[in-house]
């Protein structure tokens, strides 16, 4: 029996599943690490994370409508590697002064695979055809952009410094 062919919008619907397991981890994730994180401007960070995560799965709920399938995920090892690498951190480094420069370094690894998964998903999805759903996956692909950047000026004016001292010292 021949293999079905696969097309662009069956990868498509594979990833956007991938992406979709990727956010649902990061929502029960977020939490955890804005609790182990000492500065409260990480804290509000990973906080404010959480509350965009929520609205950008409604989003992808929204594409999976648009593309008539059920909103179901699949195992992404990507998400759970980097999920793996901050809760070691948590532990490893816990009351420690590099702590935070650790949590966000594992908060900026998952940005940028969300960065690149959406990217690709918006290509993908003006390619098919759905603008609807490209429009959707550029209203998220600048909200992952933009926490980057937050990331990066937290840890390059704040965190990243303490993490050079001895709180003990």
């Amino acid at each position: 029996m021949a293999k079905k062919s696969m097309l662009l919008s069956d990868l498509f619907h594979e990833t956007l599943k991938d992406i979709y397991f990727a956010e649902n981890k990061i929502l029960k994730t977020l939490p955890k690490m804005a609790k182990a994180a000492q500065s409260k401007e990480l804290q509000k960070a990973f906080t404010k994370h959480l509350r965009e995560t929520e609205g950008q799965v409604r989003r992808l709920n929204q594409v999976f409508k648009i593309i008539g399938k059920p909103p179901r995920g699949k195992t992404c090892a990507a998400i759970n590697g980097i999920a793996e690498e901050g809760a070691e951190i948590m532990k490893d480094f816990k009351g420690m002064p590099a702590l935070d420069a650790g949590l966000l370094a594992a908060a900026q690894a998952v940005e940028h695979y969300e960065m690149s998964r959406y990217g690709t998903l918006r290509t993908w999805a003006e390619e098919l055809g759905m603008a609807d759903a490209a429009t959707l996956l550029q209203a998220t692909l600048d909200e992952e952009e933009a926490t980057d950047a937050a990331l990066t000026k937290l840890a390059e004016s704040l965190v990243n410094v303490e993490a050079e001292h001895d709180l003990a010292a």
